[in-house]
């Protein structure tokens, strides 16, 4: 699929401006030199996430890219998530809006059922960055075993940016560094990565019974596979910072990347045995750690280094007090 341009688009809403609504990324040329661009495979998976899926939809469509072709899969939203997709649909190659198996499943049946040399995922709350395609294709092209990554771009729930995240990640002893990789920012951004789909595939996929860390995982059988990974400095995907979406729960998060990487440890033969045996030592130190470091990023007493068994009954005594005085202000106004 050639990608729509801005004009072919329905409108949005009145009141967004600026990328993916009343801007689009530089289109390319139909062909690049005397053979065609690469196709590129992206998957969405979606459940009622209503108030972001359209920008989603628009950041990849509005791509300008010659040989994109596109897939959302909805768990049966009961928002207005379906309305929104049908209001695309002529521009996706193909959709569907019913109970799933999960995220990892439904993204896992894309790369299955496409046919381009590139694949990511696009999560349905977070979006690809302008020119995200046509800057990497113009700068990137090889048919092997490398992992692209770009830059991240982290917003919060209104799309204001925070940050830019770059990874650091080399191999998989570096990927297996939790704490060092973790406390310095250096990890890989899902959002940010385009990926042999073949490649993919022949790892088995993302593990559908991962439903925290699916993405380190795959990062890890990559490169026990032997991928490389390049680093564009490309601006290339966006992450959305808000309070529904599953990496809010941090300590569920942190466990299962523990866990899976301890498996992909135990199957890393290139790496020297004593060298296991201080990044499994590591891991575990890291694993009785993690509670109280994340208990100390939960409010200035916890910092203090106040236990939960003081902290928690001063808190609700705080908040049972702002409920009456609360009422008491509205009352007055």
């Amino acid at each position: 699929m050639r990608c729509p341009s801005l004009t072919e688009l329905p409108p949005g809403p009145l009141n967004k401006t600026g990328w993916p609504w009343t801007e689009e990324s530089e289109r390319l040329p139909e062909r690049a030199g005397e053979q065609s661009w690469p196709r590129v495979t992206i998957v969405t998976p979606s459940f009622n996430q209503g108030q972001f899926v359209e920008e989603t939809i628009r950041s990849v469509l509005l791509q300008g890219y010659p040989n994109l072709e596109y897939f959302v899969f909805d768990g049966g939203s009961t928002d207005d998530t379906v309305e929104i997709v049908e209001k695309y649909s002529r521009w996706i190659d193909f959709w569907v809006s019913k109970p799933d198996a999960g995220q990892s499943a439904v993204i896992n049946r894309g790369l299955r059922i496409g046919c381009g040399l590139y694949a990511t995922w696009i999560n349905s709350d977070d979006l690809l960055c302008k020119d995200a395609l046509s800057t990497h294709f113009l700068h990137n092209w090889a048919e092997r075993d490398v992992v692209y990554v770009g830059d991240c771009i982290n917003v919060d729930q209104n799309g204001r940016v925070l940050f830019a995240q770059r990874g650091q990640i080399h191999s998989l002893e570096d990927l297996l560094s939790v704490r060092s990789v973790w406390k310095a920012g250096n990890y890989i951004s899902q959002q940010a990565v385009l990926f042999p789909r073949q490649l993919a595939n022949r790892v088995g996929g993302l593990n559908e019974e991962n439903h925290y860390s699916m993405d380190y995982e795959l990062w890890g059988r990559f490169l026990l596979a032997g991928a490389e990974l390049e680093y564009t400095r490309i601006p290339f995907g966006v992450f959305r910072h808000h309070k529904d979406q599953k990496t809010s729960d941090i300590a569920r998060q942190t466990a299962s990347t523990l866990d899976v990487a301890e498996a992909l440890l135990a199957e890393a033969d290139s790496i020297l045995p004593a060298t296991k045996v201080e990044i499994l030592a590591d891991l575990r130190a890291y694993r009785k750690e993690y509670p109280r470091i994340l208990w100390e990023h939960t409010g200035r007493l916890a910092r203090l280094g106040l236990p939960p068994s003081i902290v928690t009954p001063i808190r609700k005594l705080k908040a049972s007090i702002g409920r009456p005085v609360q009422r008491f202000m509205r009352s007055t106004e």
